[in-house]
């Protein structure tokens, strides 16, 4: 199904706008970061696939190798580094709040 199809307000972009972040599931907010989906497969099915493929979670997704995730049809580096850059900003906002409250 392509993203066009839903409903504008079920849209992931639309969604964010409208209800904030916090709204999203984890596949929609992978989708947004995704951007775009290949010739068959929306942005939201192949997020969809790579949260598969990385136990359902964005830990899964975290520790899995950059070659492993291109290895999934359609994504190539541009979607990897994307993908990449986000879980590195996450890991160092995690570690900036440790940090804080004198964890680590």
């Amino acid at each position: 199904m392509r993203i066009k199809d839903i409903p504008k307000i079920e849209r992931p972009r639309e969604k964010l706008l409208e209800y904030g972040a916090e709204s999203l599931t984890d596949t929609e907010l992978l989708a947004i970061l995704l951007r775009t989906g290949t010739k068959g497969k929306s942005a939201i099915e192949m997020a969809e696939e790579i949260l598969r493929s990385a136990s359902d979670t964005f830990k899964g997704l975290a520790g899995k190798d950059i070659d492993e995730i291109t290895k999934i049809p359609g994504v190539k580096n541009a979607k990897v580094i994307t993908m990449a850059a986000a879980l590195e900003i996450a890991r160092r906002i995690s570690k900036q709040i440790l940090k804080e409250k004198g964890i680590i």
